[in-house]
């Protein structure tokens, strides 16, 4: 995709920050709070990777103000409970206007849950795989990516071990939000933030 140059906005709440996350209460908290701060907890993991895969060709905010509506149709995202799900969930779910009706997504979000106990049984857990594919320390984004090597290279290695929906560009913003990238920019107050969330946290082994 065209590379797209970024900025930093202050907001009506007269706070600066990256121009996406601009205008919507939701946005903001979710820019301030989650967005690039390291994450070591395997359920928060397998929501993320979840959601990415339903947000494709949505907008995030979309997914956004259906997370609590997905936290209770997947039980909570706890995978060991929904690889446990069956073709009877499965027409529950479809018929849930509160989540994103989409079969292959639901049925790949279960599917995923069984990958995820494999995972778990050969890395001890969903967090010492995925920070496997942190990149070298790069500065301050100035234009936009979709994709990088290293999110090619997880997208590869979870579709060999079974994983769907989990192409390199859903990778790559799992990479952004999960904290193995710092993709704030360069005048956002949050990118100090996560610089010292990210120096402070210990990865996972």
């Amino acid at each position: 995709m065209p590379e797209t140059k970024l900025s930093v906005k202050t907001d009506e709440d007269g706070v600066r920050r990256c121009w996406w996350a601009v205008g919507d209460a939701l946005y903001r908290e979710y820019h301030d709070t989650e967005w690039g701060f390291p994450v070591d907890d395997d359920r928060r993991l397998f929501e993320k990777i979840c959601l990415e895969g339903f947000q494709a060709g949505l907008s995030w905010i979309t997914i956004l103000r259906k997370r609590e509506n997905f936290r209770r149709a997947f039980a909570e995202f706890d995978f060991q409970q929904v690889a446990r799900f069956n073709h009877r969930s499965v027409e529950r779910l479809v018929r849930d206007a509160g989540i994103v009706r989409h079969q292959g997504k639901i049925e790949s979000t279960i599917n995923n849950a069984c990958r995820a106990l494999e995972m778990v049984d050969e890395f001890g857990s969903l967090a010492a795989f995925f920070w496997q594919f942190e990149p070298p320390t790069a500065g301050a984004p100035k234009t936009l990516v979709a994709h990088t090597p290293e999110s090619h290279a997880l997208s590869k290695a979870l579709k060999r071990r079974g994983w769907s929906f989990v192409g390199p560009t859903t990778m790559y913003a799992l990479m952004q939000a999960m904290g193995l990238v710092n993709d704030h920019l360069a005048r956002c107050p949050a990118r100090s933030q996560v610089t010292a969330a990210r120096r402070a946290f210990r990865r996972p082994t």
